[in-house]
């Protein structure tokens, strides 16, 4: 099963920089050396087994622009999943990128309706920290304007931190068949680990696919020194970001990565692989429940969530 993705906006813009880093596993240190996309370059991303992302990361040429929207607009615009279109913060030309991005729009109402629409103002960690979330803020207002009814979100993205994994997450989900059942299986087999936190990865990404937490819950925590710790807003998509530059880490020093066990005074964690597409998290603030505990758990369940992934990628064949 193929989803067509479409990444676009202006050239410089840094769409070709977070595709090398989400999919083909490059450090934001070697994004430099990539060039500007000439055309159209088509990539097919194999997600989750059977899922199939098909990305065009469309070259943002004033030249290319105008050719997708006359002579290539029905190639560009039909079967679209999800468009994806970066705004540059910086940019000085905002009126035409808003310009451009309200063709685009006019192009997916008229061959792909349905199409899921994201906008990420790219390049935020060129603002400095105390104005980053009011420049933000009058970027999303100017962009929902620019979008009028049609139904969209608005990611602030940088290559260098964790904000990039959080919104490829989100525009993943959406991609990714019967994801809210997988999420309430996840809730279930949390609660059986008696887990704090589970979250399931993409394999090869390590986007996040779904979770579970019990963060909300008066009971999520014991009591003691564990309680005076917030959980992070952001912690998700660091864990993406942290895990992933670790598995960097062990290719250069040519071993596997396999899995990861964690005991500490306040938790402990387990990463390993739950199907043969997807990884888990487990975290436990339950000094009881032994590490060799939660590993049979996850043994127990993996059977189970292949089922459930192979039948949701069926059910949309």
């Amino acid at each position: 099963m193929k989803k067509k993705v479409l990444l676009m906006g202006a050239s410089g813009s840094g769409k070709t920089s977070m595709r090398s880093m989400i999919f083909s596993n490059n450090p934001a240190s070697l994004t430099s050396r990539l060039g500007a996309t000439i055309d159209v370059e088509q990539n097919h991303v194999r997600f989750l087994g059977d899922l199939i992302l098909n990305l065009w990361d469309c070259g943002g040429q004033d030249a290319f622009m105008d050719s997708y929207l006359s002579t290539q607009r029905s190639i560009i615009f039909s079967h679209v999943g999800v468009m994806i279109y970066v705004f540059d913060v910086e940019s000085r030309e905002m009126e035409k990128d808003l310009e451009y991005y309200r063709d685009c729009l006019e192009g997916l109402s008229q061959f792909s309706k349905d199409a899921n629409v994201f906008l990420l103002v790219h390049k935020i960690d060129l603002v400095r920290d105390t104005e980053r979330n009011a420049v933000v803020q009058r970027k999303v207002a100017e962009l929902e304007k620019a979008s009028g009814e049609t139904p969209m979100k608005v990611f602030g993205t940088s290559i260098y931190d964790e904000s990039l994994y959080k919104a490829w997450s989100n525009i993943v989900n959406t991609l990714i068949p019967n994801a809210r059942n997988l999420s309430k299986h996840l809730r279930i087999f949390a609660e059986a680990c008696s887990a704090t936190e589970v979250i399931l990865f993409e394999r090869t990404t390590f986007l996040v696919i779904a979770t579970s937490s019990r963060a909300d819950s008066s009971d999520a925590f014991p009591s003691g020194p564990v309680t005076l710790h917030a959980l992070d807003p952001k912690r998700y998509e660091r864990t993406s970001e942290l895990i992933k530059a670790f598995k960097q880490s062990c290719s250069r020093l040519r071993e596997e990565f396999r899995s990861l066990e964690m005991e500490l005074a306040e938790f402990t964690a387990v990463l390993d692989e739950m199907t043969k597409n997807t990884y888990v998290l487990v975290v436990v603030h339950d000094p009881v429940i032994e590490t060799a505990a939660i590993k049979m758990n996850i043994c127990m369940a993996r059977k189970k969530f292949e089922e459930l992934q192979g039948d949701s990628l069926i059910s949309e064949k």
